[in-house]
Formats: C-alpha cells, structure tokens, sequence
C-alpha cells in the first residue's frame, strides 16, 4: 500500500491533549451513574477552554452497564484544522482505535453509550448510528449552542425518535446547567465561534 507522504499528500493525525491524560489517569476509571460520566464530560470541555485547546465540548464514550471509560473526546476543531475533530467524534474515533473495530455495537461487545454535553450537531448526529453506540446522553440543548452563536447545522425536530427507531435510547437535560455554564465561559472568553453561517446566502 503505497504511504501517504509518497502520494504528495499530509498525514491526518489526531492527537488529545496531554492534561485529558492527567484528568483521567487511574486504574479504575470507572463511572457509576449517568451523572458522573456527564460531570466528567462536562470537565472535559471546561478544561479544554480554560487550556486554550479547542472548543467548549466535551464527550466520552463508556460501557453502559460498568460505566467504565472507554475513551474521551473534546472538541479539536481550531487547533487541528480540521472541521470535523468535533468532541464525539473524537470520542468515537478513540474508542474505535481502543477496541480495534469500527463498529461499537459489534456482537462480542459490551454495549456502549456517548455521553455529550451537548446535543449533536447534524454531523455528529449522522455519526451516532455508524458508531454503533446503542444510547446517547446529551446535557445542553440544540438551542443552548445556537445562543453563544455555534452552527448545529439542519436536524430534523424528530432527530431523537429517529434513533429510537434504530435502537439507540436517548436522554437528554442532564447537568444541561453545568453543560451550559461551559458554553457561556466560552464566549465570554472571546473564543471562536468557528463555521457559524446560519443564514446566510453562499458566494
């Protein structure tokens, strides 16, 4: 198979942060309730702000039923170059790196789920089926991201039951206050609000 570099083109590399590393060194790491694993989501995008390292989102994946951690994600958007380094699909890359299959939801797998403190973009919405994660959790809403001025892109209203039909189970509000805080630091902050062009006309 021919390299990369030898066709003219550069390497994509996604790389986390060194301090994710610290935040979740342990043996355990494990997370019993659905407000832990958001909690740690919810540090994840306070500290990727507060280290100047991406945007105000954070994701992890983790089994459902031990609540151990499988990988985390925060956004890389700005840093990387790279549009589509957003916070659960770093989560979904890492974890699939992690288990070495690009289908979370193989049949020798524990079940997964995506906590974000967020609900997904219409890309990451995409993405969520193809992971094969079987549950979501989100805490800020749509409209949360949409006040600082971030584009979450054209969703159907009935995005949640879609994926009901497809067997991935949905909840939402949880720490939505926590969640938000982080997005309005962000601003406050003066940090980039990057691909924001709801409504306006193409070139």
């Amino acid at each position: 198979m021919e390299r990369t570099e030898d066709i003219g083109f550069p390497e994509v590399t996604l790389r986390l942060p060194g301090w994710v590393r610290d935040l979740v060194s342990g043996e355990e790491r494990t997370y019993p309730t659905v407000e832990d694993r958001m909690r740690l989501a919810v540090e994840l995008s306070r500290l990727n702000v507060r280290n100047d390292t991406g945007g105000p989102f954070g994701a992890a994946i983790f089994e459902r039923e031990t609540g151990r951690l499988l990988a985390p994600g925060v956004n890389l958007v700005v840093g990387s170059g790279c549009s589509v380094f957003h916070a659960e699909m770093v989560a979904i890359m890492v974890a699939q790196k992690v288990v070495g299959t690009f289908d979370l939801g193989a049949d020798n797998l524990p079940s997964y789920e995506l906590v974000t403190t967020t609900e997904p973009c219409a890309m990451c919405l995409g993405a969520t089926p193809w992971s094969g994660v079987r549950h979501l959790v989100c805490g800020a809403r749509d409209e949360d991201a949409r006040a600082v001025g971030f584009d979450e892109g054209s969703k159907t209203s009935e995005w949640v039951g879609a994926l009901e039909d497809r067997g991935i189970t949905v909840q939402q509000d949880v720490l939505r206050e926590e969640a938000v805080a982080v997005l309005r630091e962000y601003a406050e902050r003066g940090g980039e609000i990057y691909n924001s062009r709801q409504g306006t006309d193409p070139p």
